[in-house]
């Protein structure tokens, strides 16, 4: 960041008063800018033993296959948001279960935060962003081109409770490694 969003000026980094962390501060107007994580909403839609999964037309991992699930739209819940995008790539009617996963990447400051979901009918299509959709058991899963490792944790312990009846609420870390690359998985509940 070079400018001050609120007065157009330049900033500087620096620790603001009170704080202990390097911010971006405009001298000008004493706007301290601060940037935090963004929050991805989605949902593991249903159907009987499958799920809803997307072929990704857009980049990041075009072609690959992912579960509807986008950054969230200011004034929006989570809840609100994972409904919007089950929507807005698979065209599909979702009711909302529960809040089933959350996933921290704090390497990259994003926030997953994944809901269970029932399929309201089987009336659904590729979105703009998606190059198909289709329901998939767990054998189906082409696990070697799911585009997110947060989708793919996320479906492992889907299909997991799914197995034994009971499904709970999980929180992950998912961490880059520093020396060997790949990430690592910290299942925190």
């Amino acid at each position: 960041m070079n400018y001050c969003s609120v007065c157009g000026e330049q900033v500087r980094v620096g620790v603001p008063d009170g704080d202990n962390r390097p911010r971006h501060i405009c001298d000008h107007c004493g706007t301290v800018h601060y940037h935090n994580p963004k929050v991805v909403a989605g949902c593991i839609a249903h159907w009987e033993d499958q799920v809803l999964m997307c072929r990704r037309a857009i980049e990041p991992r075009y072609g690959k296959w992912t579960v509807p699930a986008g950054f969230m739209e200011n004034g929006e819940t989570t809840y609100e948001g994972a409904i919007r995008e089950t929507l807005e790539e698979a065209n599909a009617r979702v009711a909302i279960d529960d809040l089933y996963v959350t996933v921290n990447l704090p390497h990259i400051n994003q926030v997953y935060m994944l809901f269970r979901g029932r399929l309201l009918d089987l009336d659904f299509s590729p979105g703009d962003e998606s190059l198909e959709t289709e329901l998939m058991s767990e054998e189906r899963i082409p696990w070697a081109e799911v585009a997110f490792p947060t989708v793919g944790e996320a479906l492992k312990l889907y299909f997991a409770d799914r197995r034994i009846g009971a499904f709970g609420v999980h929180m992950l870390d998912i961490v880059r490694r520093q020396m060997a690359g790949g990430y690592q998985v910290r299942q925190i509940s």
